[in-house]
């Protein structure tokens, strides 16, 4: 799934160029190609689909061109993750009926890759055994308010049924969360079999079912159908859409190093700091920085001087200058921007 415009992560990520196809660690690996390149030894090349908004087909095909034109899926408008979901598993079904199918997002960072490729394959021999629908559950560190969670029967299987998800909590409540035991983070990472995702849109989605059931794939005609059946669909995700409606439900819990990069302060608890506690990507000058993260152009060189606890962020045309404990502001500036000029998001 590479649809998305990461509005959080502004003004890196644009409108016209989401994070999901920034090098945001400086790897030289944009987070989309990561998330292709963690799927070798899982699936060839052939079997990966990316879903996108139609302004970005030129980007992915761009980055990762092993891929032929009909593995990327064109959405005309966004409709947030079912009817992305829906689109992909029953064009993948209409070619084969029998698949196993991996949803991951294209702008999420996971650093411990060969845990993740193990949790992947405990998941696919559940959804090929059986109609289940199987979710990743990342072991949390921290009683995180930022987090959707997934409560879980304890049992000495890798693969447990899911109670109930919880939507993002209070402090208070993340924190009974951790104590319990029986809490995961939900990293919106799904394994099932192409039947049984069928089955569930069917029984929990009967419109979103109907939509795509009729569909015209692998043909001339599949771009006009997709455009009429996005015009159809709700916008809905998949959690609320079939996950929290389904009783088949099942988590894989995993340390896979995952953080879905959200935001600024994401990005900062998981990249490298110098021993001030910085994180710095970019030519700079610092004098008294502390606990801060800078990413601006390498070609530019940037004097700071007496920043605790910041962001410093340029990309383009905009530099943002904000105190990390405000980052909840960047929707806010990202809407005044817009209203200055589109240019600037």
């Amino acid at each position: 799934m590479a649809g998305g415009v990461g509005t959080r992560f502004w003004p890196f990520s644009r409108t016209n160029n989401p994070k999901q196809f920034h090098d945001v660690l400086g790897t030289g690996r944009s987070l989309l190609q990561q998330t292709a390149d963690r799927f070798a030894g899982i699936c060839p090349n052939e079997n990966i689909y990316v879903v996108t908004n139609e302004d970005y087909v030129g980007l992915v095909l761009q980055q990762l061109p092993f891929l032929s034109p009909e593995q990327v899926l064109s959405e005309p408008v966004r409709r947030n993750t079912a009817p992305c979901v829906a689109y992909a598993s029953y064009k993948i079904a209409q070619q084969n009926p029998e698949a196993n199918i991996v949803v991951a997002p294209a702008d999420h960072i996971i650093l411990k890759e060969n845990a993740f490729q193990e949790r992947i394959n405990v998941a696919l021999e559940a959804a090929a055994a059986g109609d289940v629908l199987v979710t990743l559950g990342i072991s949390p560190t921290r009683p995180d308010t930022g987090y959707g969670y997934i409560q879980y029967e304890k049992a000495e299987s890798d693969v447990k049924k899911v109670k109930a998800f919880k939507e993002k909590p209070n402090l208070a409540l993340a924190e009974e969360f951790l104590a319990s035991g029986e809490y995961v983070w939900n990293a919106g990472i799904f394994i099932w079999s192409a039947k049984s995702i069928i089955k569930a849109f069917e029984a929990h989605s009967p419109a979103i079912h109907q939509i795509f059931a009729s569909g015209a794939y692998y043909c001339p005609e599949e771009k006009d159908f997709i455009q009429s059946a996005y015009q159809q669909c709700e916008s809905i995700s998949i959690d609320y859409a079939i996950m929290e409606k389904s009783p088949n439900v099942y988590v894989v819990l995993g340390d896979i190093g995952w953080s879905d990069l959200g935001t600024w302060k994401s990005l900062y608890e998981v990249s490298d700091k110098d021993e001030y506690g910085n994180v710095i990507d970019g030519h700079t000058m610092l004098y008294d920085v502390k606990d801060s993260i800078v990413k601006t152009p390498h070609n530019k060189l940037v004097v700071l001087q007496g920043l605790e606890d910041y962001i410093v962020a340029e990309f383009g045309n905009v530099l943002m200058i904000c105190q990390k404990s405000q980052e909840q502001k960047v929707k806010e500036f990202v809407a005044h921007a817009g209203a200055i000029s589109p240019d600037f998001v």
